[in-house]
């Protein structure tokens, strides 16, 4: 599988103390995307299966995790090994948001819909620049929130309602990461 990053506490993707990964490989490569870095796979990400759920439960032991944010690149290009990556680490989280380009009756594969089953909340479509208005949560008004989860329907909806995008930044081998919903034409 192919992973650029996983931060934790990510705490402006979904609601609580998340653990955010970041998934490489996007066909879509809409203008104007905050990881255009993430769009082509390269062996420097590439790692096992086994490697991110050892990172993760690194994580896990000595931190509380409210749940997972996958994104990208855009996830729904590795499915299955995502599907598999979440089954593994299910007892730490069942809470999982995710991001991806795709519309979501665009999903179809066996691979695509097994990780769907996976997912508590989906924000699916493209992102579009133009469309960029600040709106929660997702990068343009065009996407929607689809709430898988009866468990977290709740939590969620409150999230929603309540939320406000902001950023945060981690501080990783001398650079700035920037996470969160950036505003159109965001530069660091």
């Amino acid at each position: 599988m192919y992973v650029a990053r996983i931060l934790y506490p990510v705490m402006v993707l979904g609601p609580g103390k998340r653990i955010g990964i970041w998934f490489v490989g996007c066909r879509h490569q809409c203008k104007g995307c905050s990881n255009p870095e993430l769009w082509e796979t390269a062996e420097k990400y590439q790692i096992t299966l086994q490697q991110a759920e050892q990172f993760i439960r690194k994580i896990a032991v000595n931190h509380r995790v409210d749940g997972f944010t996958i994104t990208g690149g855009d996830p729904m290009e590795q499915a299955e090994e995502i599907s598999e990556l979440l089954e593994q680490v299910k007892d730490i989280s069942d809470d999982v948001l995710m991001y991806t380009g795709y519309r979501i009756e665009e999903l179809k594969s066996d691979g695509q819909r097994k990780l769907l089953d996976r997912v508590s909340v989906l924000i699916d479509g493209r992102y579009r620049e133009e469309m960029n208005d600040n709106t929660f949560l997702r990068g343009s008004s065009n996407q929607k929130i689809h709430v898988f989860s009866e468990k977290h329907k709740k939590k969620y909806l409150d999230y929603v309602n309540k939320g406000q995008n902001e950023i945060q930044n981690f501080m990783i081998n001398n650079e700035i990461i920037s996470v969160g919903i950036h505003k159109r034409d965001f530069k660091i």
